[in-house]
């Protein structure tokens, strides 16, 4: 008699030891600079740092285009109801959850951060980390590159369109939709026409340099949110809210990530996505992108004195879904592969078999 095969263990990740996340220091030391000499970095102050910052944007977007290879777009592109699914988390369900949160806990919390997570859940998608955390956890890369893509070319239309039904001036007025959509036009998507444009030419170029444009691309985000908070801060952000405010924002991010985590996993396998898909699924539906979001809030928002509390949500989502979704990846990557299972088991990890709960 065959004794029968033990199932394959897990492997197990050695403890990482904790590097530093430079970028994070990075915004930490912004935010307390605008704190400390707000008048350093405000529109229109010593180093008219606002002005830079317009320029920033300009050369962020125009490397967005270098990098996206069209290409990529193509792969994948079978999986409609995945990109689906995906989509409608991002533009459709991450809205109607901020009305209810707002519905339940809105009397709690200051206007402004109110319009802060509004704009957090009308964001796209992220393409760095999302590829990055689909590749680790050994998902459909295609597809989350698709995805994420995609999200952020529907995000330069629909972003500044859901924004403008919440957004009220500080006269009072709305915001004007037809000159707010020029601004978008001039300073994020001719820009990244032009990149995608110099790809044609000088692909090859613009990946060796990948390291240089990610530092620049930092290095401008970083400038964004110092003028951002200077401008605030001269506005009384603290003397207003006090710390509690960074209290409510972190629990605010945790209210979006978690529950959208869960429910895009849920659905995934309810749907019967294969492991692969249901990866693509959980990391490209449930993530909003900071490299947009920051420049996009700089020329939607522009005069606001909410600014600064206004990207406060994104902020702090973009350190905690990068802290989660390393640690979620990690745990996909531990499932054994197909041929490491016994047969009967096997089959049931192959693309549109259900998974378990």
């Amino acid at each position: 008699m065959t004794a029968s095969r033990p199932l394959p263990r897990r492997p197990r990740f050695a403890a990482q030891r904790g590097k530093v996340d430079g970028f994070m220091l990075g915004m930490l030391a912004a935010v307390l600079l605008a704190s400390a000499w707000p008048d350093l970095g405000r529109s229109g102050g010593l180093v008219h740092a606002d002005q830079l910052g317009n320029i920033g944007i300009f050369v962020i977007f125009f490397l967005h285009g270098t990098g996206l290879s069209s290409e990529s777009l193509l792969h994948g592109a079978s999986r409609w109801r995945l990109h689906l699914l995906v989509q409608l988390c991002t533009f459709a369900l991450f809205p109607l959850w901020w009305l209810l949160l707002k519905t339940l806990l809105g009397s709690m919390v200051p206007p402004e951060l109110v319009l802060g997570f509004f704009y957090l859940a009308v964001l796209p998608s992220t393409v760095s980390s999302s590829v990055a955390m689909t590749a680790l956890a050994r998902g459909n890369v295609a597809a989350a590159v698709l995805n994420a893509s995609l999200s952020t070319l529907i995000g330069a239309v629909l972003t500044p369109l859901l924004a403008s039904l919440v957004f009220t001036g500080a006269n009072g007025q709305g915001m004007a939709l037809g000159h707010t959509m020029l601004k978008i036009a001039q300073m994020l998507l001719l820009p990244f026409a032009l990149g995608q444009i110099a790809r044609l030419f000088a692909a090859a170029f613009f990946k060796k340099i990948k390291p240089i444009t990610t530092l620049v691309d930092r290095g401008v985000i970083l400038l964004l949110v110092w003028c951002s908070f200077s401008d605030s801060v001269a506005d009384g952000l603290w003397r207003n809210h006090g710390w509690g405010l960074l209290a409510m924002t972190l629990v605010g991010a945790a209210l979006f990530l978690f529950p959208m985590l869960w429910f895009t996993r849920r659905v995934a396998r309810a749907m019967g996505f294969p492991v692969a898909d249901e990866i693509v699924a959980v990391f490209c539906g449930s993530k909003k992108t900071l490299a947009s979001g920051v420049p996009m809030a700089r020329l939607l928002f522009a005069g606001s004195p909410a600014l600064g509390i206004v990207v406060l949500p994104i902020m702090a989502y973009h350190q905690l879904q990068l802290f989660v979704c390393s640690w979620l990846a990690r745990r996909y990557a531990a499932r054994p592969q197909p041929s490491e299972l016994p047969s009967e088991l096997a089959a049931e990890t192959q693309p549109g078999a259900a998974q378990p709960g």
